[in-house]
């Protein structure tokens, strides 16, 4: 099974992260971020990913070190749980609709760490969330399990529909990236023979 438990403490914050790629998107999130509540528990679905987070973090000052280092721990898991990549797809992407907002994700699990972040989200605020932690939260995925990700609006006034559209998004996307490609299933899908 490709499975990863994640364990982070800091001074800022405290992270306790499973992952299974091969789940059928289970998820207990418990962050202390109520929009991240909501986005993890949308992308664990989306992806099939049997995701579980508790994070107790300094909240008190902003969630930015909460989201920026729970990114950290779901890039690090996927990392540990694809291994040597051997067998997987590699490619994905996804064209998702949420409401009057259409986002745009594609990923190569390349090795290569790049973020194309293309949102351009209209308020600073969602609720309590301070909308450019989305971004913050893919930086620290890209750079913790090494990736191109590129996420792009191509319609949305709302704020809401257009993080929730990013991370379904990528969650398709992802999912169609990590499945196991049954034609060649002991290859890693590059001539270099290596994805780091």
């Amino acid at each position: 099974m490709r499975t990863a438990q994640i364990k982070r403490t800091t001074l800022e914050t405290d992270i306790s992260l499973t992952l299974n790629l091969d789940g059928t998107g289970k998820s207990q999130i418990a962050t202390g971020c109520g929009f991240l509540n909501h986005m993890l528990t949308l992308f664990a679905a989306h992806g099939r990913f049997d995701l579980t987070v508790t994070c107790r973090g300094d909240t008190d000052v902003d969630d930015h070190h909460s989201v920026e280092d729970i990114g950290i721990c779901l890039g690090k898991a996927f990392s540990q749980a694809l291994g040597d990549r051997r067998g997987i797809t590699r490619y994905g992407s996804f064209l998702l609709p949420m409401d009057e907002a259409l986002i745009l994700t594609a990923v190569d699990i390349s090795g290569r760490s790049s973020l194309g972040y293309q949102l351009e989200i209209p308020t600073e605020k969602i609720g309590a969330f301070d909308t450019e932690l989305v971004e913050e939260f893919f930086l620290a995925f890209v750079r913790s399990c090494p990736m191109s990700l590129h996420i792009r609006k191509l319609a949305g006034t709302n704020s809401h529909h257009i993080a929730e559209g990013a991370y379904k998004s990528v969650a398709r996307a992802l999912r169609a990236a990590v499945a196991m490609d049954a034609s060649a299933p002991d290859a890693v899908p590059s001539t270099k023979g290596v994805l780091e």
